[in-house]
Order: structure tokens, then sequence, then C-alpha cells
């Protein structure tokens, strides 16, 4: 049963390998920038945050600032995450069981705000992928 484990851990690392470092690059393929900056004349201001004493009013810069932050940031967690999962065999499928339960965390997170894009069949099938990936990991933790 170990070698199913460690097969299924492998392809899940390779799988979020390359989803990792295919984020690092999704704000320009998708071209945000055009989205949210270049249309900047139909931006309606939000209200400010405040923070005492202070008041922050968010610009579309911002906001493509924010995306290309986010996704670096999830970028690094799912090549950490991948690279864990090559190498499981060594150590995760051992004394990893808490760094295992972290990771099926991130996975189940992830699955659980796949909806905010929509309930398309595809939402539906990348849902329940990212929730088999935290399942997996949730397995290895509790092993």
């Amino acid at each position: 049963m170990d070698w199913l484990v460690s097969l299924l851990l492998y392809g899940a690392g390779v799988f979020t390998l390359a989803l990792g470092t295919a984020h690092f690059f999704l704000p320009r393929w998708l071209d945000f920038r055009t989205v949210i900056v270049e249309r900047a004349p139909d931006w309606k201001s939000p209200r400010p945050f405040r923070l005492w004493p202070t008041a922050y009013t968010a610009t579309p810069r911002d906001l493509n600032g924010v995306v290309w932050v986010m996704n670096h940031s999830a970028s690094y967690a799912l090549v950490g995450i991948g690279l864990l999962d090559l190498f499981a065999q060594g150590w995760l499928l051992g004394a990893g069981s808490p760094l295992a339960l972290w990771v099926a965390g991130f996975w189940f997170l992830r699955a659980a705000t796949q909806l905010t894009f929509g309930h398309r069949w595809g939402d539906w099938l990348i849902l329940a992928w990212f929730a088999a990936l935290g399942a997996l990991h949730l397995w290895v933790a509790l092993r």
C-alpha cells in the first residue's frame, strides 16, 4: 500500500509544481492589467479603508498589485507543496504528518473557494480535484 501512496503523492507533486510555476505568470497570461488598470476610466472608487489615523482608497493599480502579490504568494506555496510531495517518500510518509495535515488544509481551503469563480461544470470539477488532493494529504497525515 505504501507504493500506492508514494505514487499518488509523486503525481500530486508533479501537478502541484506545474500549477505553482504557471501561477507566477497567470496575471500576464490572463491579461489582468488590461482588465484592471487600462479600463480605469470605468473605475468607481471604493469607500476608503479606515485605519486610525489614516484612510486608504484603493486604485486600479493597487488592485493589479494585489493580484500579482497574491499570485506570487500562491505560487510560492504551490511550488513548495509540489516539492514536498515529490520528495515525500523520504520523510512526509513518516514524521511529516503535521505538514501533510497543513497541506490537506491548504487544498481543502482552495477547493472551498473555487465556487467564487462561478458554478459552471468546470468549477465543480476543479473543486472536486482540489478536494481529492486534500483528501490524499489527509490520508497521509492520518496513516
